[in-house]
């Protein structure tokens, strides 16, 4: 993971010394904070678009912002044929760079759109990538497979890995290809220690969540104008306590890049105040103690093997109405036991390549803006697959049409 300094650093939580990283702690680097420099407002020759954003320095050297006064979208990045480091999938494409700052290359004429208007790609279950090949079975599955586990594992965990695989690319990575929303699920192992908390999805991850916090932290300091969704949910054997310090890590690992909950913020606000991160916490007796925390953020999940019956679950749900805020369409396909056993040699990555193209064309039909059948972000399965990433950027040219 690479880091850099952070002129406007962020804030450590005043209960940063109660023990909120495990032992043996990996310290954070010390990140001093530098007087503000003068307004952008008060600057002479500022474009307007830029006034009212902050200064931000890496390690002491003054950085510029990447693209802003691009008025066009990235084109869809080139997609190659080579095997991410985070997983062992053949025939997928590594991840991209070319969208990696694509907020920042919007038109400006999008920069006061509010972020529930515009087209944002997101990753289903972000953190499958790296699910634990010792790991128990979650304790939420059900008792005949944890059984399975214990007693056939050599022949229970290959089915279950290939079939609760929906990431390749790591969480470095999937920000740089474009990535803006990413599925968090959290849990605490029943066998584990005290407050280390694993991601989960049918196993555990080996990834930790403090871990993989600062990870995206580290990425968004080097990329000072995008802005990430955090879906927090699952919580599978959280505790009010073990609630109580994930917030605690939460606040002292992106400070100040926090947005609080309120009206949905444009990027052009964002920007001014320095905020990259709006956090969705599905747990609201939480989300009511913190006010930088936003409550969870709907998901149509269709829960379809196949994708003509997805795209008829997903239609019927536009049909009723957008929420009023940030939502995600979901255009992850879902196996059943029936499908499993007739299909022993597939896997959800086969299932998912099989229905991408049709899942792809309903995508580039889209169009992102406030009327009902408008949608927003818009998650999948293997993100860096058939250019489905740049198909969720691409949208947003739509609303330069009007």
């Amino acid at each position: 993971m690479q880091g850099a300094g952070r002129g406007m650093s962020r804030r450590r939580s005043p209960t940063s010394g109660s023990g909120c990283f495990r032992h043996p702690v990996r310290p954070l680097r010390k990140r001093l904070r530098l007087p503000r420099a003068r307004g952008l407002s008060e600057q002479p020759g500022v474009p307007a678009g830029l006034r009212g954003q902050r200064v931000r320095c890496a390690r002491g050297v003054p950085r510029g912002d990447a693209r802003t006064d691009s008025h066009d979208l990235p084109a869809r990045p080139p997609m190659g044929g080579q095997v991410s480091s985070a997983g062992s999938f053949r025939g997928l494409p590594c991840a991209s760079k070319a969208n990696a700052d694509w907020m920042s290359a919007l038109s400006s004429r999008l920069w006061d759109v509010p972020l529930h208007q515009l087209s944002i790609p997101g990753s289903h279950d972000t953190m499958t990538y790296c699910l634990n090949k010792k790991s128990p079975i979650s304790s939420q599955e059900p008792r005949l497979l944890q059984l399975l586990r214990k007693v056939l594992p050599c022949v229970t965990l290959p089915v279950v890995l290939k079939w609760s695989t929906t990431q390749v690319l790591s969480v470095t990575e999937q920000l740089d290809a474009g990535v803006r929303y990413l599925d968090l699920r959290i849990a605490h192992m029943e066998e584990g220690s005290e407050r280390n908390l694993h991601f989960v999805h049918m196993v555990y991850t080996t990834a930790l969540v403090e871990d993989t916090l600062t990870e995206i932290s580290e990425w968004l300091e080097g990329h000072p104008r995008e802005v990430v969704i955090l879906a927090c949910r699952n919580f599978e054997g959280m505790t009010e306590g073990l609630h109580e310090y994930l917030v605690g890590c939460i606040k002292n690992i992106f400070g100040d890049m926090l947005c609080p909950r309120g009206e949905v913020p444009t990027l052009r606000q964002l920007w001014s105040r320095g905020q990259q991160v709006i956090l969705s916490y599905e747990d609201e007796a939480t989300v009511s103690r913190h006010v930088e925390l936003w409550p969870g953020i709907p998901y149509w999940w269709g829960n379809k093997v196949k994708p003509q019956d997805l795209v008829h679950y997903l239609e019927r749900m536009k049909s009723c109405g957008r929420p009023g805020g940030l939502f995600v369409a979901g255009i992850n396909l879902t196996e059943n036991l029936e499908f499993i056993l007739a299909h022993p040699a597939w896997s959800l990555q086969k299932l998912t390549l099989s229905g991408l193209p049709y899942l792809c064309a309903w995508v580039r039909a889209q169009c992102p803006g406030s009327a009902a059948g408008c949608t927003n972000i818009v998650a999948g399965d293997f993100i860096g697959a058939s250019g489905f990433v740049s198909d969720v950027i691409g949208l947003n040219r739509k609303l330069l049409r009007g």
